[in-house]
């Protein structure tokens, strides 16, 4: 359950009539498999650095895992490659949950991850798109990753490129003003490679995020602005791959896209769900262990 937040957008379904870009039973075997990995390996990340965005890395495993294993277009072992569809995610805290997919993907060499944190690693609390091959914007500064994609997107059309641009942002996240600014952008450029995809969890640092600031109702704001907009089950990685594909597949579409991502923070660890003091923290050996065995046990949908 998600404690006091209200408001909420109601569950939904991809579209009808998408089946056909659904993951077959290997391939959801396989995405439940990556989800469950960025879990574990951010508990293991986390207890190098000694603190550390369990919860807010744990509601975005399945879309991490949707979308590296089963939507974009990538070249393991090319972090470069020129015709790659982007990410970026304004959420850069929940960057410990990312790393080791691109490690997983070969995009750097995975010893790396054992160094998390410590000086001289490239790898740190935020992604730094420097430092780190496969990230493509360096985040943590909440509020500037869309505009981003819009520009990355508008870039992708000037030069002629196919790719698509993926952007990852927080519901509370919703709060800054430069997210709107971009959404009118995106929305008068008609960038229909620009897919935005709100890890709508119900919680910020401070608590529930419609107890701060309500972002209600979030799928008619993003339609009054232009965009055409979904809901999905952000834990079910069979429902969000096969929206996911079926929206990059869309040639017809001359708009940009929302998908609101239903997830629960801190998603897999029952003492950490939407309980906002877990934003940041660090688990003792016990816990962790409890953690860890909740995590293998944990059924994800799809």
């Amino acid at each position: 359950m998600l404690g006091k937040q209200k408001n909420r957008t109601p569950n939904s379904s991809p579209p009808a009539g998408r089946a056909e870009f659904a993951p077959n039973e290997v391939e959801l075997a396989m995405l439940k498999e990556k989800a469950l990995f960025s879990r574990l390996e951010a508990i293991r990340l986390i207890e190098i650095a000694k603190v550390g965005h369990y919860t807010s890395a744990f509601s975005a495993a399945e879309l991490f895992a949707s979308l590296y294993y089963g939507v974009m277009r990538l070249k393991p072992g090319e972090p470069n490659w020129a015709e790659r569809d982007r990410f970026m995610m304004g959420k850069g805290h929940a960057a410990v949950g990312l790393f080791p997919i691109l490690a997983d993907l070969g995009f750097f060499p995975t010893e790396i991850l054992d160094g998390y944190t410590r000086l001289g690693n490239p790898l740190g609390d935020h992604p730094d798109m420097r430092k780190v091959p496969g990230i493509d914007f360096s985040s943590g500064s909440i509020g500037h990753a869309l505009s981003a994609g819009c520009g990355m997107a508008l870039a992708g059309r000037i030069l002629g490129k196919d790719f698509h641009t993926f952007v990852m942002i927080g519901d509370g996240e919703l709060q800054e003003g430069q997210v709107w600014e971009a959404a009118l952008f995106g929305a008068h450029n008609r960038l229909n490679r620009l897919i935005g995809i709100i890890d709508r969890n119900g919680y910020q640092l401070d608590g529930a995020v419609d107890d701060i600031i309500t972002v209600e109702p979030i799928v008619d704001k993003w339609r009054s602005f232009g965009w055409e907009t979904h809901v999905v089950d952000g834990h079910d990685v069979g429902a969000v791959t096969t929206l996911l594909r079926s929206l990059k597949a869309d040639t017809a579409r001359d708009r940009p896209v929302m998908v609101v991502a239903e997830t629960v923070k801190g998603k897999g660890v029952s003492y950490m769900e939407t309980e906002p003091g877990w934003h940041l923290g660090y688990l003792d050996p016990v816990d962790a262990e409890r953690a860890i065995a909740e995590i293998k046990a944990m059924e994800i949908r799809g």
